[in-house]
Formats: structure tokens, C-alpha cells, sequence
């Protein structure tokens, strides 16, 4: 996981700092004015003198369209550079900088590093709840004022709102999701734990902006679904040498519905980034790493999830009841419980002779061929927790967006 930089520390540099502005400004203070110069004043006349006729305008013959047009592309260029930069830092989803006085500064982040032991089983008792205590201090300002802390479902970490929206991680249409749920069984994630795209290396960060950069996606906007797909052809093509298949393009249009749960025929970039992170996890991770990236508060949730299921208590259950149990994981987000079977009609309507209509009859019965041949298969704990630790990492983000969408 990554390192977020202690406030004492920043509080004592800074105090160290205004200690050495105090002297050096006293000093200054104590020195006497410089001697005036003749030369130096001459030099300063002869400028002034020469200053107009470097301003006289279109003597050159430049045209002034000409430079205004080529001052808005360096403006744009300037821009999207920025945006990259916050994409490559781990920042792409926070807000901008705020013009604030009283501003508190974010706290710095470094991208986690693969261990060589990642890969390797990780054994975790089912019987064993770890229940973590919460931090008893607000993380930001580290402050402890009881009920006024907010805590986050994922990690052990807390927060007062004023922070929060000093920050400008909080505003005024998050805030009642904040004090509705936070102490609720639904629960809130934390800035830190709802950023999934945190969770890849720096490696897996630089691969991704390429795959971007190639496919001409712009960060922090939104995307239709065309390009959706336009990019998802792209990837497919880069990997595997070859085109989706209509299946896999109905899945994917499948995948765009549930990444626009307001039906709105667009997906933000900051879920449309929580998807393909989600994806590089999904492709590159071996599951025991994945595993090993779960909360202890994740793996209680987990634990309890399959307990429930595990009726006889035999420490194990079907593969049917974990298809289940990773939907469920997303029932958080919605005040009505519903299915991830989401219609997707407002993509656009599909006509009967498209390549997704025409062989989705197929890929149903294949799928309900399939499934019935492994509905009964039995799960034991270890395998529940590593065929769903994607799915429950997927469920961080406090956006109603599903950013992988499990199973049927």
C-alpha cells in the first residue's frame, strides 16, 4: 500500500522554516541600504528609452489572429499536460487546486511496490474475526472530538467534514452521503480507500497512460458509447491480435450500463479510470496478490459473507452462491436493492440485425449451459476469498457506477 506523509512531520518543517524567513528578514532589516550607482541608473534611463520602440505594435507584419490562435493552443496543450501529470502522480481524480487561504495541503503519496513474496498463498482463518479499532484521531488533523469523526468502511482511518472539505476532497452534494452513511452499516470510503486507480505501481500506472495516449483518450473527460467500445476494440487488438467478438461487445456494452447507473448515454472519466484499473488488476495480478491488498476489514465482511452462506457448516459452498455473493458486494450503492443485470437500452437501440443481436440468443445458451454445469461446484473459504477479492476491491468507490461487473 502506499505512504501518506505524517502531519507532525509537516508541522515541524514548516515551524523550522518560518524560524530561518524570521532571521534572514531581521537581518535584512539590520543592513544598510545599498550605495546608488550612477551607472546602474544610466543603464536604467537608456532601457527606459529603448522599451518603446520594442512595443511598437505590427511593425514585424505578424498578424494579431495569428498569436492569439497559437496562445489558446499552448493554453490547451498546457492543460492536457497538467491533466497527465495528475493522472501519472495518482492525482487524476482530486479536485483542483483550490483558492483557498486556509487550504490544508493534500498529503503526498507514493505508489505501491510489488513484493517478491506477493504472489504466494496467504493463509487467513475463516473462524478468526480481526474486528480493527478505529484511529482514534482525525487523520488529517489529528484532533480527537468523539462523535463529530467520521470513519471509513475500508481502512481504520477518520475524519471531521470541515477537513474533509478544507481538503476539497468534500462538497456540499458528498457531504449528506458522508453524514448518512458513515455510521451506518452501509458505510463511506475514505479519499484514500475509494481512489482504486491508487492501488497499481508505478509500471502498471505508465502501461495504462500509454494504452490512453494510443487510443487518444483525453483525461478527465467523458466518454459515449462509441468510444467505449472504440477503446475496448483498441485493447483487445493490442493483447490478444484480434477483434472483440460480438459476445465479448455485448459484454461490453453490458459493462457501460452499469458504469451509467443515471442512464445519462455517458461515463465519467473518474469511472471509466476506476474500470481499467480495476481491469490491470484483474489481467496482471496473480489472486493471492490481490488477496493480500484486502482491509482486515474487508476480510471480516468476506468472512461473515460466506458464513452466511455456508449453511451446513462444512467450510464449503457452491460456485452458485459465489456468484451471489459477489453481486452482493455492490448493493451498497443503491437505496433499492437491484440486479446486476442492467438493461441497456440507453446505449441506443439495437436492431435485430446488429452483430450484438444476432448472437446473443448463442450466448445465452452457452452461458446457461455452462452455468448449470458449475452451479454445484464446491468453494472452500480460500477459494471464495480469491476468486471474489477483485470484486470486493471493486465495491471501494462510493460512486453508484458497478466498475466490474460480476458474473451473471
Amino acid at each position: 500500500m502506499g505512504v501518506l506523509m505524517s502531519k507532525k512531520q509537516s508541522v515541524e518543517k514548516v515551524q523550522k522554516v518560518s524560524v530561518v524567513v524570521s532571521a534572514f528578514k531581521e537581518g535584512l532589516k539590520e543592513r544598510p541600504p545599498p550605495a546608488h550607482r550612477p551607472e546602474a541608473a544610466e543603464a536604467s534611463v537608456e532601457t527606459e528609452e529603448k522599451l518603446p520602440e520594442a512595443t511598437t505594435p505590427q511593425e514585424d507584419g505578424s498578424k494579431p489572429g495569428v498569436s492569439t490562435a497559437q496562445a489558446s493552443a499552448k493554453d490547451e496543450y498546457k492543460v492536457n499536460q497538467e491533466a497527465w501529470s495528475r493522472l501519472r502522480d495518482g492525482k487524476g481524480v482530486e479536485p483542483e487546486d483550490l483558492e483557498r487561504a486556509n487550504q490544508l495541503t493534500p498529503p503526498a503519496f507514493v505508489r505501491p511496490k510489488r513484493d517478491v513474496n506477493d504472489d504466494q498463498p496467504v493463509e487467513i482463518v475463516l473462524q478468526q474475526q480481526e474486528q480493527p479499532p478505529n484511529d482514534e484521531m482525525c487523520e488529517i488533523c489529528e484532533v480527537w472530538t468523539a462523535e463529530d469523526l467520521y470513519p471509513c468502511r475500508i481502512c481504520t482511518r477518520v475524519f471531521h467534514d470541515g477537513c474533509l472539505r478544507e481538503m476539497g476532497y468534500l462538497h456540499s452534494d458528498t457531504l449528506q452521503d458522508l453524514t448518512e452513511t458513515a455510521h451506518t452499516t452501509t458505510g463511506w470510503s475514505c479519499y484514500y480507500c475509494d481512489n482504486v486507480n491508487l492501488l497499481l505501481t508505478e509500471e502498471e500506472m505508465y502501461s495504462l497512460m500509454e494504452t490512453f495516449k494510443q487510443c487518444k483518450i483525453i483525461p478527465e473527460s467523458c466518454l459515449v458509447s462509441d468510444e467505449f467500445l472504440h477503446y475496448k476494440h483498441f485493447v483487445s487488438k493490442q493483447l490478444f491480435e484480434k477483434q472483440l467478438s460480438d459476445e465479448q461487445e455485448e459484454e461490453m456494452l453490458a459493462q457501460f450500463s452499469v458504469l451509467d447507473p443515471e442512464k445519462r448515454g455517458q461515463i465519467e472519466w473518474v469511472d471509466f479510470l476506476y474500470h481499467e484499473s480495476l481491469g490491470v488488476l484483474h489481467k496482471f495480478r496473480s489472486e493471492n496478490s490481490l488477496v493480500r491488498l484486502l482491509t482486515a476489514k474487508e476480510r471480516d465482511q468476506a468472512r461473515a459473507t460466506f458464513l452466511g452462506l455456508d449453511q451446513d457448516k462444512d467450510g464449503f459452498i457452491t460456485a452458485g452462491e459465489v456468484r451471489k455473493a459477489q453481486n452482493s458486494w455492490f448493493h451498497k450503492h443503491t437505496k433499492e436493492t437491484q440486479s446486476c443485470n442492467v438493461s441497456i437500452s440507453h446505449v441506443g437501440p439495437i436492431s435485430e440485425s446488429s452483430p450484438a443481436s444476432s448472437g446473443s440468443e448463442k450466448s445465452r445458451d452457452k452461458k446457461l449451459l455452462s452455468s448449470e454445469q458449475d452451479e454445484n461446484r464446491q468453494v472452500s473459504w480460500q477459494e471464495f476469498l480469491k476468486e471474489s477479492a477483485i470484486y470486493i476491491l471493486a465495491a471501494r468507490p462510493n460512486s453508484t457506477a458497478i466498475h466490474l461487473r460480476p458474473p451473471l
